[in-house]
């Protein structure tokens, strides 16, 4: 495209070319960086969150290329006028597939002597034969979109009326059907008299461009929907948990009412990130026989389902216990109940009955930690009897077993989430270490303070509770 001396100023002269190389390398070694960082973070297409990251990444990709593809016309200076390549013998090769360059054209439109110039890739992007002749102004609308036209009939009239810089985007329709987003960019040039000798204007086909800014803003969308979901999901998770397991979850006070003979503390202890709510419970209730149900247990997984699931599985506990059902056969019916369900679930639980006339304990337990008696300053493991995680496999049978409890004897019954990896024999061994400073404790209480101090800032995948029941006659 020729240059021209407006009436107003003179045109700009190119920068050096030493200058523009070394923005060019400077935007391919960006490019290069993050190209780099969208290799490596893939994603699988399932997260919301790495869909925008990528998203984002694949936009910036569109932006530098496009930054490249002017830097380095800049530095070539303008494309041949049209016709040239075929009088100098030898036609340019041809665009790379999704180069960037074969998107960038240009036009001028003289109205002294009315003729009109196009580039070689304009007649590209706009699908057009390149030996048929370009369009005028007033035919260029017939390209646009009807819904686009009056945009451009602005643009174009805002130019040559008021000599307003054109700045702006119209969609075309190319002769095979395709649509592409174009941006137009031009401006008059103006006749010593101050009239509009002609218009000059660089299109730029930002179809690509569009449609991963499109992806951008409907993954950061998604992205957004997914957050409000999950918080929406935690907080009735919350609430459901906060509804079913006792009123002194996650506080140091007795029940209300709890048994004469055993001092009771709890407590829960969420995940590191404070997002997963799973299935853990803990529950001690006295029965109408005066005996009391001490029982912990998880069903794997996290949120909403899972906590409800937890409440419908405690809820069970509670009732059989309530009818009198012995440990071995609750954690058999348990089993049932979740091998009925139509999601499959798995869980683990410790369920247990304490006898306090003759201060016994019956206890069966579903593929979880056994209870730790701690008595005279020692700790220890109980045995603990044949049992498989409830939903493993159908019609199994759990066995119980009896321990005999002495006054000032600690139970302590905890869920796997205390350490990271729910590394149960290290959670264990930890617990048992607190055995010396639990013989010095007056309360349940006290006890489970201590065992916040060993636990309560550590890093934890996953949540816990600790239930801690004292003989106190």
């Amino acid at each position: 495209m020729p240059s021209h001396l407006s009436a107003d100023r003179p045109a700009a002269q190119p920068p050096g070319s030493g200058s523009v190389d070394a923005l060019i390398s400077q935007a391919r070694r960006l490019k290069g960086d993050v190209d780099a960082v969208r290799r490596d973070a893939p994603s699988d297409g399932t997260d919301p969150q790495d869909r925008w990251q990528r998203a984002l990444c694949d936009l910036a990709l569109h932006q530098l290329s496009d930054l490249d593809a002017h830097l380095a016309q800049l530095r070539d200076g303008p494309p041949p006028a049209p016709g040239a390549e075929s009088a100098a013998g030898a036609a340019p090769p041809a665009p790379r597939r999704g180069s960037l360059l074969s998107r960038v054209g240009s036009a001028e439109w003289n109205f002294l002597t009315d003729e009109v110039s196009w580039s070689g890739e304009l007649y590209r992007i706009l699908g057009r034969d390149p030996a048929a002749p370009p369009l005028t102004l007033d035919e260029l609308p017939s390209l646009v979109l009807d819904e686009d036209r009056p945009r451009l009939t602005a643009m174009v009239t805002d130019c040559l009326v008021d000599a307003q810089r054109i700045d702006g985007e119209f969609r075309v329709v190319r002769p095979d059907g395709e649509i592409r987003a174009v941006h137009m960019m031009g401006e008059p040039v103006l006749a010593a008299d101050g009239s509009t000798a002609s218009m000059w204007a660089v299109l730029r086909d930002v179809s690509a461009l569009r449609r991963t800014e499109r992806a951008v803003s409907e993954t950061r969308d998604s992205l957004q929907r997914h957050r409000q979901r999950a918080q929406n999901e935690h907080r009735l998770a919350v609430e459901l948990q906060e509804a079913v397991l006792p009123p002194w979850r996650g506080s140091l006070r007795l029940p209300h009412q709890g048994p004469e003979t055993l001092d009771l503390a709890a407590h829960y202890l969420p995940s590191s990130t404070g997002t997963l709510i799973g299935g853990d419970w803990y529950d001690a209730l006295e029965l109408a026989d005066g005996q009391t149900l001490l029982s912990v247990g998880d069903l794997t997984g996290h949120g909403v389902s899972v906590a409800s699931g937890m409440a419908t599985l405690l809820g069970a506990v509670r009732g059989m216990a309530m009818a009198g059902t012995e440990p071995g056969r609750l954690m058999s019916l348990l089993n049932q109940l979740l091998d009925a369900t139509v999601q499959p679930a798995l869980g683990s639980a410790v369920c247990c009955r304490y006898r306090p006339q003759t201060r016994t304990l019956v206890w069966a337990q579903a593929g979880h930690p056994a209870p730790l008696l701690f008595r005279g300053g020692t700790g220890r493991r109980l045995h603990s009897p044949d049992g498989v995680l409830l939903g493993a496999t159908s019609g199994a049978v759990y066995a119980q077993a009896e321990e005999t409890l002495e006054p000032g004897d600690l139970l302590l019954l905890h869920t796997d989430g205390l350490v990271p990896g729910r590394d149960s024999t290290a959670a264990v061994n930890r617990l048992l270490g607190l055995a010396p400073r639990f013989g010095g404790a007056r309360t349940a209480q006290d006890c489970v303070r201590m065992v916040m101090e060993e636990f309560g800032e550590a890093e934890r995948e996953d949540d816990a509770c600790v239930l801690i029941a004292k003989v106190t006659s």
